[in-house]
């Protein structure tokens, strides 16, 4: 008898886990969401597929036809001819580039969040014109600006220089103080008001108490703005004219002659200009999937 009811509960049980299975419907949906994702997820990463087996193979198979998926024979010794190419100081230009990321990182960070803050925390008249007037800058092309702003800095003696790529970034970016007035509007108010009944400024509590809460957004800001400006390549190449101070996204056109290009060491120094990305990327993985959902860009 108490074998048929142990029976008895395990067919219970298998009619309920059975039941509980989502229709074949809602499975088949789940299958093809995920069939889509891995399809446009392999259609992203197929570009830097080919730009890294590229740097392994000779010049005459980049382009062959058919495409060679991977490299026969591999060539190593494009890495190292990439990094002692005559005209491609690799390290130099890595120094640049680190140093123009970095400051416009930096003037990035320090603007936007100040601003930010004011436009959020701060009462004072017309700041609601001025954000207005901040959100409109979004909607003007950078090119219709151009002319003016390289004459104003031809005027001031900059040209041949780092300033007129890193000193407009210490004067703020509209879509970054927009996205730092936001987050600051989801900081509890009663945090401020306790400070300042403490005594404390204006600008300890931001200091102090509004920019750690808000570590994960700065992080988002500095990640995408490192981002941009080391790919930037309009910006230094009319604005810097001596070939020691170009950064890496400039100096790959080193691998281009009169009679050829080779591509291959330009593949191998593209794969040599992505890798410091890379290893940024994995390092502050974590605070940048979290400031990208709590700052309300995660679709």
């Amino acid at each position: 008898m108490a074998y048929k009811l142990e029976i008895g509960k395990r067919q219970l049980v298998d009619h309920v886990i059975v039941s509980r299975k989502p229709p074949l419907r809602k499975r088949l949906i789940v299958y093809l969401r995920h069939a889509a994702l891995i399809t446009v997820t392999i259609i992203f990463l197929l570009p830097f597929y080919w730009m890294f087996m590229s740097a392994f193979k000779e010049n005459t198979q980049v382009f062959s036809n058919p495409i060679m998926w991977f490299p026969n024979p591999i060539r190593w010794q494009n890495f190292v001819e990439a990094f002692n190419y005559p005209g491609f100081p690799f390290l130099r230009f890595l120094w640049n580039s680190t140093y123009y990321a970095s400051m416009v990182t930096a003037g990035t960070i320090f603007s936007c969040s100040l601003t930010g803050y004011a436009l959020a925390r701060l009462r004072f008249p017309g700041r609601n014109l001025l954000f207005s007037l901040t959100i409109a800058g979004l909607m003007i092309p950078s090119i219709v600006t151009f002319i003016p702003v390289f004459l104003l800095f031809r005027d001031l003696g900059w040209l041949g220089t780092y300033k007129p790529l890193i000193v407009p970034a210490f004067f703020g970016n509209a879509f970054f103080i927009f996205m730092m007035r936001q987050f600051f509007l989801t900081m509890p108010e009663e945090l401020a008001d306790a400070a300042r009944v403490d005594g404390a400024s204006e600008f300890t509590i931001f200091w102090r108490i509004m920019l750690p809460l808000v570590r994960p957004a700065l992080i988002v800001m500095g990640v995408f703005t490192f981002l941009w400006t080391w790919h930037e390549f309009f910006g230094p190449l009319i604005y810097l004219s001596e070939q020691e101070q170009y950064p890496l996204s400039l100096g790959l056109f080193a691998f281009r002659t009169r009679r050829s290009t080779e591509w291959g060491l330009m593949m191998a120094g593209a794969t040599l200009t992505t890798l410091p990305l890379i290893l940024l990327f994995f390092a502050a993985q974590r605070y940048f999937l979290e400031g990208i959902k709590l700052s309300g860009l995660k679709g």
